[in-house]
């Protein structure tokens, strides 16, 4: 299903967060609120206790549990009625137990999910990146739009009309998952009035085509040559799809891609980055490299991400 109109404009009328009452779930839950409110989306809390970590004490302990969870699920909802956070917005509070990824997936199937919105305890431990094992499973086999919120976002959404929205950062390798994943990037900048920076990553030496020994020239050239084609590749994608309000930023490096996309956050203090990915699940294997790049975005971003699978589109 798509959620892009043939005006190229996008419209969000659910949006879910996914809460374990952690202070990275509330840091998620600021954000969802904020993207709810703006699309006028209804507008999901959603926790499940997981069944597996009563195992060896019995179905009792989860059901006590789940009622425990409950009250605290209410409570938050009181308190973010009481605040105005919920003012005006449709929504709704479900606690669910058992599997929390297979729970989870049926909350969003039947509720028609649009957007799933996680806190990730993103860090990296004996040489592995980790997000968190309820933001992992949703990150690898959610086929709705997720927008992660790393520790190093902000604690507030940039979208909540505190403040100017910096810039959105869409990373491209032009294949087809971010191909079509553009106009939510292009939506996404018009619909909250910021600059949408288009970045495009080479190898760090492209060869020259048919030169056996490349001198530093060949190479130097072989660059020069990428960069402008690829910058012209940029101008085109958005010459071909829906109007940017504000002109747009093209960006061509050279380098490891998730470094270079990292790095280029942070230079133009990006609020969002949004990355294209296909359905594939195999984001460990190194042969589906997109998979493996977005992750490591996502792990080390110092801002919310959002990625867009093929289905999306």
């Amino acid at each position: 299903m798509s959620l892009v109109t043939p005006t190229g404009d996008i419209h969000l009328k659910s949006v879910l967060v996914a809460t374990d009452f952690s202070e990275a779930s509330e840091k998620a839950l600021r954000h969802a609120l904020a993207i709810a409110r703006h699309y006028g989306a209804k507008f999901y809390l959603v926790h499940v206790v997981s069944s597996s970590s009563f195992t060896l004490v019995g179905p009792d302990a989860v059901n006590v549990a789940t009622d425990a969870v409950c009250r605290d699920a209410h409570q938050l909802e009181e308190r973010l009625v009481q605040s105005g956070a919920l003012a005006g917005l449709q929504h709704e509070v479900i606690v669910r137990q058992g599997n929390v990824w297979e729970q989870l997936e049926k909350v969003v199937k039947q509720e028609q999910i649009e957007l799933v919105v996680i806190g990730t305890h993103a860090r990296r431990g004996l040489g592995k990146l980790f997000l968190g094992s309820v933001a992992e499973h949703i990150f690898r086999y959610s086929e709705c739009l997720v927008l992660t919120v790393g520790p190093g976002s902000l604690q507030d959404s940039p979208v909540d009309g505190t403040r100017t929205v910096r810039p959105f950062l869409f990373a491209t390798d032009f294949g087809g998952p971010s191909l079509r994943a553009l106009p939510y990037a292009i939506s996404s900048a018009n619909h909250f009035g910021t600059k949408l920076v288009l970045l495009h990553v080479l190898p760090a030496v492209p060869m020259p085509e048919g030169v056996n020994r490349p001198t530093a020239g060949d190479v130097m050239r072989t660059r020069e040559n990428a960069r402008i084609a690829s910058l012209q590749r940029l101008e085109e994608l958005t010459l071909q799809n829906a109007k940017l309000v504000i002109a747009p930023e093209f960006l061509v490096e050279f380098g490891s891609p998730s470094e270079k996309i990292l790095q280029a956050a942070d230079t133009v203090k990006a609020d969002a980055i949004i990355l294209g990915l296909h359905r594939s699940t195999h984001i460990d294997t190194k042969s589906h490299m997109p998979w493996a790049t977005a992750y490591e975005v996502v792990c080390g971003a110092g801002c919310s991400v959002l990625t867009v699978r093929d289905g999306n589109i």
